[in-house]
């Protein structure tokens, strides 16, 4: 380590000719320090070069991947540069390896200065757009995903980008502005304040053509044009350093799209998210392709109370109840988060779109997550024919470390527990529901494993010199010998999936589940750049942030990894998250599928559920369950919709979408698909009876029922339940 400090202050030393252009052009931002910069990119370099579980080297193999996501973040939507714009930029396609190694940096300040220039031209077209006005009744095409957008050729064809910009969002700002005016009219009739996503039939529609509402249209405009500006203006206020920072998070993720930089302040976020003192909606979010996206809904926050907010969601804008929204696209998501944050009590307004493409606006209390929530939750179900089925939901693998030794309050103490109570009503078969859990502590997996079986390695780690150790549960005790049913969902992952191929691989439970769960099987470290300088380092160079790191791979038992592929469950069931493109296999540069040597293990002799009956009568089931074929046409309408990228920017076309977007969202609550807030005082009511509330929601869950039939099933033929392998 040392030589490799000594390295890397030597760098501070020798600026090649092309960091003394990164100097002058840093020079008007005086925030900005090169020789800082220059030990970030030395210490990463050699870092992710030597540790990053992947061992790749700093090739112009990575520059290529470097290069593409970097560009793909400077302009993320395609509303600024041109086609000449990115040939200039493409100059430096193969020469990132290069220049980290000479403590060189030309990309992020050409790409800076490429884009500042470009937006401050587009803010100059906003206003003559905007006082021109828009032929409201002419149809226009506009393809709204960036994926399938090229650059414009030149600055007319960026004009008309903007254009069809400008005219769509007006529109939508004018047909939010027609709702608002009927909520103000029905609540002057006496009608109330309707229920979120609500409609009544005794205010009439406004008709929505624009002609006939100047008032409204004329407020549209304005909003848009009043955002628009502020949204730019926040985008040239971006220092160097923001621009740098997010360079070397393109390099980190170049390697594999859960490494990453980490510069002090998303350092600082990512501890106090640690530490659960954070107040706020409880979303776990994410940049991409320019958008503020929902990656998971914490168990126990604001935002699974509420109900309508989901993982992948995309966040369009946000307000405070009652004042005018900011518009988050092509917003950082640092800022992003500060206006979403609030003080406990205060609502937040945001405006989401969903994956099919329809729109929502969606109102949360901020509050602090409620900690028993997070926790493992139990309940005692029947089959039709009265057979006790206990059910247990684990939200993640918990594990409170500030005590000593780790032994605070964990998920397979809450786990055992739970099964204990269980076992002593009498079941006769338990559901374990790994649905929407994230993962969390490694140690409670495998302890959780052991549970339900005498002992055995339960997961195989390996690190990126090709070391491969065996995890396993060393207690032969087995506190649940029964019958096991495992749910699962794309948003099952890590742990989780541990767990659940565990259970697989021995064939002690059945899977149910959608396609695939969600194919994260590394694991990442935390580095701390700051402790690779000397004791007394030059205070100018303050805190260097921090590199997350992939350093570790999860392999089954059975020698094939869960990364990338994720668990197949035993039996696949149609799910409303079947139209998203969700897992490992859908991000940037994952670590793909491989397998080592599988390891000695017995397979489960005591009481199994029959494999071939699962899937043979839980096909059938299925097939005839209303509430499956109701999942399965929602989620291929669903999918649909998504593919239909291209907006047609006319006010007639959109009200329509808009109509039926709204249409399908009723219907969706009312097949309990989605989860309608109601009024406060309900949410409360529904608060004071969680342990109710779980048990009626597990009675219109398609899944547990699902799960109860099956058991139901084996209770008629109980020759099949047990057998030998």
């Amino acid at each position: 380590m040392r030589c490799f400090v000594s390295f890397a202050l030597a760098l501070l030393l020798s600026l090649t000719p092309g960091a003394v252009l990164a100097k002058s052009a840093a020079s008007v931002d005086e925030s900005f320090n090169l020789e800082r910069n220059q030990l970030i990119a030395a210490i990463m370099s050699q870092q992710l070069s030597s540790r990053h579980f992947s061992r790749t080297p700093l090739d112009d193999a990575l520059s290529r991947k470097i290069y593409d996501l970097y560009l793909n973040q400077l302009d993320p939507r395609k509303r600024f540069l041109l086609q000449e714009d990115v040939r200039k930029l493409d100059s430096f396609r193969e020469r990132i390896d290069d220049e980290l190694r000479r403590g060189g940096f030309r990309l992020p300040d050409a790409g800076r200065q490429l884009l500042n220039a470009r937006i401050r031209e587009a803010d100059r077209l906003i206003d003559p757009i905007l006082d021109a006005g828009f032929d409201f009744n002419r149809k226009e095409a506009l393809e709204i995903d960036p994926k399938k957008l090229e650059f414009v050729s030149d600055e007319a064809a960026l004009k008309e980008r903007w254009r069809l910009t400008l005219k769509m969002q007006v529109l939508d700002s004018y047909f939010e502005e027609l709702e608002d005016r009927k909520k103000a009219e029905q609540k002057k009739a006496g009608q109330g304040q309707p229920r979120q996503g609500a409609t009544t039939a005794a205010a009439p529609e406004p008709v929505p053509d624009p002609a006939a509402h100047p008032e409204q249209m004329q407020e549209a405009v304005r909003k848009v044009r009043s955002r628009m500006h502020r949204a730019l203006q926040r985008l040239q206020e971006q220092s160097l350093q923001d621009h740098y920072d997010r360079y070397f998070d393109a390099v980190a993720r170049a390697f594999d799209p859960h490494s990453s930089y980490m510069p002090p302040t998303t350092k600082e976020d990512f501890d106090i998210q640690m530490s659960g003192s954070l107040e706020g909606i409880g979303a776990l979010l994410r940049e991409d392709e320019g958008l503020i996206k929902v990656v998971r809904i914490m168990p126990g926050s604001p935002a699974e109370k509420q109900g309508q907010l989901q993982a992948e969601d995309t966040i369009l804008s946000v307000a405070e109840k009652g004042h005018e929204a900011v518009d988050i696209t092509e917003m950082r998501i640092r800022e992003a988060v500060k206006l979403i944050r609030g003080p406990r009590g205060s609502q937040v307004l945001l405006n989401v779109r969903k994956p099919d493409g329809g729109k929502m606006s969606i109102v949360i209390t901020r509050d602090i997550v409620q900690l028993d929530e997070t926790y493992a939750r139990s309940a005692l179900l029947h089959t039709d024919g009265g057979t006790p089925i206990g059910y247990i939901r684990i939200p993640g693998f918990y594990r409170d470390f500030s005590n000593d030794k780790g032994k605070g309050r964990n998920a397979t103490d809450d786990t055992r527990r739970l099964v204990q109570q269980l076992k002593r009503q009498g079941i006769r078969g338990l559901i374990l529901d790994l649905r929407n859990n994230g993962g969390g502590a490694l140690e409670d997996a495998v302890d959780i494993t052991g549970l339900f079986l005498p002992g055995g390695p339960a997961v195989q780690v390996k690190d990126g010199g090709g070391h491969t150790e065996v995890r396993s549960d060393e207690d032969t005790a087995v506190e649940y010998d029964g019958l096991l049913i495992v749910l699962v969902n794309q948003f099952s992952a890590s742990a989780s999936e541990i767990l659940a191929a565990a259970l697989q691989d021995y064939g002690r439970a059945v899977i149910i589940g959608s396609q695939h769960t969600h194919g994260k099987g590394t694991v990442q470290a935390m580095l701390d750049m700051n402790r690779y300088l000397p004791l007394f380092r030059p205070r100018r160079l303050g805190d260097l942030g921090a590199l997350k790191m992939t350093i570790q791979k999860f392999y089954r038992i059975n020698g094939g990894s869960t990364q990338f592929r994720g668990v197949k469950p035993d039996l696949i069931v149609p799910s409303m998250l079947d139209h998203l493109e969700s897992g490992e296999q859908y991000m940037d540069y994952p670590l793909p599928w491989d397998q080592v040597l599988p390891v000695p293990y017995q397979t489960w002799k005591g009481p199994m559920l029959d494999r071939a009956m699962v899937q043979s009568r839980g096909k059938e089931w299925v097939a005839h369950s209303a509430a499956f074929q109701k999942i399965k046409q929602e989620s291929d309408e669903a999918k649909l919709r998504a593919q239909r990228t291209v907006v047609t920017v006319a006010w007639e076309d959109m009200w329509r979408e808009r109509q039926l977007q709204a249409k399908v969202r009723e219907e969706a609550k009312a097949a309990g698909f989605v989860e309608d807030p109601g009024e406060e005082e309900e949410n409360e009511g529904r608060r004071a009876g969680r342990e109710k509330k779980l048990e009626e929601g597990l009675a219109h869950d398609p899944y547990v029922q699902l799960s109860l039939e099956l058991f139901g099933n084996m209770g008629k033929k109980e020759a099949s339940a047990v057998r030998a392998r």
